[in-house]
């Protein structure tokens, strides 16, 4: 792991996106990478984490008939400093694209400079008027409540999105070399990983150019929007020198860090069982176009095009131009940031024709995850 994470560190590019299958160790990636960047700065930490270790630090207390109520407790840790700057609104601003239906109130140590001791959450009324000016009174009579494993997720996500744009932690002179994010998006809806997804393209639109971004996930979607919207969306110009796409795979008792070309099958495979289990199940959404985009447009690299129009005229799909606009519409990153509704029908027609076409076309072998 240690030559995985010396390799990424002498990387010239500052975009970097990992796929790694499950078990094959992502966290520990983003230890040794830790390990690497103090060493070339004094023994200091050279940037920011967000991984399994960020998560642990919020635990629940869900003793209902304790004094304080259900709470998710944070414990105490070298961010506790910095959690007296939390902009608020700049919290409540990453949260809105996730539509929560909850409130959340922090309670701070006796010491603000302590940081905050627990959040409580409470179901959103919308119609109960909000009194700024006695803000403590909010909830007082409302219960806590415990929100979803999926809810947590987003919310702590969102607070750590805060939390990097404090200048005493992530400023120039501080923590500011890299950012080495792992798989913000266990227990998410898909809908809600797609919105993440949003979040780490601003994110990356924001500081890639001053420092490195690492991103591993075991989610193919997650990975293959993001590939997508940085190799073919409209800023990829700005990015095609600055990104690095690999595959994090075991092969016996190694791991080998391989580009995603040199593993293209196996990545084509991955993605298209996502997309025959959508198929399947009939639950389609405009991101699964945006997957679809991924797949018609390796396969004509593959062959040596580079169009999809190729691809499309292939696999024997009339008006192939006009199919190839209907796709690049609805791979959009604006299509489905705020918007959870399936596909309408004729949609839902168009891309079950153009899967079926290259599956009739290329005969992949894939298999349905579920059985």
């Amino acid at each position: 792991m240690k030559t995985i994470a010396k390799k990424l560190y002498d990387l010239k590019q500052n975009i970097i996106l990992i796929y790694a299958f499950n078990g094959t160790g992502k966290t520990r990636l983003s230890v040794a990478y830790k390990d690497i960047s103090k060493k070339g700065n004094g023994g200091k930490h050279a940037g920011v984490y967000y991984n399994a270790y960020s998560e642990d630090l919020f635990v629940w207390d869900n003793e209902e008939n304790s004094q304080t109520g259900i709470r998710l407790n944070i414990k105490p840790c070298s961010l506790n400093k910095f959690h007296q700057h939390i902009d608020e609104e700049k919290l409540n601003a990453h949260l809105s694209t996730y539509k929560p239906k909850f409130d959340y109130r922090f309670h701070n140590y006796e010491k603000s400079t302590d940081g905050i001791e627990y959040i409580q959450f409470y179901l959103k009324n919308e119609n109960t008027p909000v009194n700024l000016e006695k803000e403590e009174d909010i909830h007082k009579d409302d219960t806590p409540i415990k929100i979803s494993r999926g809810e947590q997720q987003f919310f702590i996500w969102c607070f750590f999105l805060t939390l990097f744009d404090i200048d005493g932690w992530t400023g120039a002179g501080h923590q500011s070399s890299h950012f080495f994010i792992d798989d913000p998006v266990s227990s998410l809806d898909d809908h809600n990983i797609f919105v993440t997804v949003s979040s780490l393209m601003d994110l990356i639109d924001k500081h890639y150019k001053n420092r490195k971004i690492i991103i591993t996930t075991h989610h193919i979607g997650l990975f293959s929007i993001l590939c997508d919207w940085l190799s073919k969306g409209e800023k990829a110009d700005q990015y095609k020198e600055s990104i690095q796409k690999y595959i994090l795979k075991k092969e016996g008792d190694k791991i080998q860090l391989k580009s995603c070309r040199s593993d293209v099958f196996l990545y084509h495979l991955e993605l298209l069982q996502v997309l025959n289990q959508a198929k399947e199940s009939n639950k389609l959404y405009a991101y699964h176009f945006a997957m679809l985009r991924q797949v018609i447009e390796n396969i004509s690299s593959f062959l040596g095009s580079g169009q999809t129009a190729y691809v499309l005229n292939q696999i024997g799909i009339d008006e192939p131009g006009e199919v190839t606009q209907i796709i690049n519409a609805l791979s959009h990153k604006r299509v489905f940031q705020y918007e959870a509704k399936e596909l309408v029908p004729d949609n839902k027609v168009l891309f079950i024709k153009v899967f079926d076409a290259i599956m009739n076309k290329y005969h992949f072998k894939i298999m349905d995850k579920k059985k």
